[in-house]
């Protein structure tokens, strides 16, 4: 569920959850939306993509709403479904907020190239502007630009490693 944001300092907390492909970093605001997911071992790459869509951004550890934690536990446990029902919130620019609106649209199991995604938006030779879009998604899995692969069916960057791509893909059900 998208909500804007306009780019200003930022106050969120941070939590950790342990996922069979790592440690998830969460990072939420004073809702409770989801601002940020990433993994421990890219928290550099994470905390750039907030600094670009938020300025400056002060992190405080603190434990993710029960809701939040509970859906992705039950998403790494199998229940796919449960990514939809989680809130997020992002800021960016009105083009990667339509690319990351559409990449929510993607099902689980489903996969889908770069052009076919820009030829979704209205926009089909923006195929490089949807992939470096897809590469600033600051919430990965929930916006799961781990759905997106060529026009060769073959596996194409991940901000979180090729590995946890396709260990995300075969978990949905997705011959990788």
């Amino acid at each position: 569920m998208p909500a804007r944001s306009a780019k200003l300092s930022a106050s969120f907390d941070l939590d950790r959850l342990a996922t069979p492909i790592g440690i998830a970093l969460l990072v939420t605001d004073a809702e409770g939306a989801l601002r940020a997911l990433d993994w421990e071992d890219y928290e550099h790459r994470m905390r750039q993509l907030l600094r670009l869509h938020h300025g400056a951004v002060d992190l405080r550890d603190q434990t993710a709403p029960a809701e939040l934690r509970t859906a992705l536990s039950r998403y790494f446990d199998g229940d796919l479904g449960q990514l939809s029902g989680i809130t997020w919130r992002v800021a960016g620019t009105p083009f990667q907020q339509k690319v990351w609106t559409a990449l929510a649209q993607i099902p689980a199991g489903a996969t889908m190239s770069y052009g076919a995604l820009a030829a979704q938006i209205g926009m089909p030779k923006a195929i490089r502007a949807v992939g470096h879009a897809n590469g600033s998604n600051p919430i990965s899995v929930v916006l799961p630009c781990h759905r997106l692969i060529g026009a060769d069916g073959s596996l194409v960057k991940y901000g979180g490693g090729l590995e946890r791509k396709r260990w995300l893909l075969r978990h949905e059900g997705v011959e990788v």
